[in-house]
């Protein structure tokens, strides 16, 4: 029987897609069994990539400001694990990077999912995590946060913490007000626990 780590270091070493990959591979994942928190994310960016640390960035700074959390925090694997959809940093589109590459899902997601049972909360940031872990959610990501109260409390549906989405956030300041006092209070609960 594969263990978590024995699992992860598959992960680590994973080429599958390695001829797809401007950079090349360098899955960025992070994962405990005993961790309560998922973020389920889109894909490392450049600097995560280089990083080699999941939100590594102004996405993550953001992001752990929202759970109301520190960087030791959040980074502590047994406490909060971070599996975005894809593992790689895919590449740069017109529009900014490209969606997730669908090997990692295909193929790791939900043998990782089975080693987290713990797993109270799950944030689905953006389209791709929202689609994978809210198959019968709008496919418009404003529309899906918005009703954010269905699958609460134990799936949140996020926008992407990334500074492109800054207009957006100026445009639904229900979003902070409203939802992220819940998730705060919601993580300092589990974590807490």
């Amino acid at each position: 029987m594969i263990t978590l780590i024995d699992l992860l270091k598959d992960v680590r070493n994973c080429t599958l897609c390695a001829e797809q990959l401007p950079l090349g591979p360098r899955p960025v994942v992070q994962a405990s069994s005993p961790a309560r928190i998922l973020i389920a994310g889109q894909a490392p960016g450049r600097k995560v990539h280089a990083a080699g640390i999941p939100f590594a960035d102004a996405s993550g700074e953001r992001l752990r400001t929202w759970l109301g959390i520190d960087r030791d925090t959040f980074y502590d694997a047994s406490r909060i694990a971070i599996l975005p959809m894809g593992f790689c940093y895919p590449g740069t589109g017109k529009s900014g990077d490209l969606p997730p590459r669908p090997e990692c899902a295909d193929t790791w997601r939900q043998r990782l999912l089975n080693e987290l049972p713990d797993v109270q909360l799950t944030l689905a940031i953006g389209q791709y995590a929202q689609a994978w872990h809210l198959p019968d959610a709008p496919r418009q990501v404003t529309a899906t946060v918005q009703q954010w109260q269905t699958w609460w409390p134990h799936t949140l549906p996020l926008p992407h913490p990334s500074p492109r989405n800054n207009l957006w956030l100026r445009r639904n300041p229900w979003f902070e007000d409203e939802i992220i006092p819940v998730l705060q209070e919601r993580v300092r609960v589990l974590l807490d626990a």
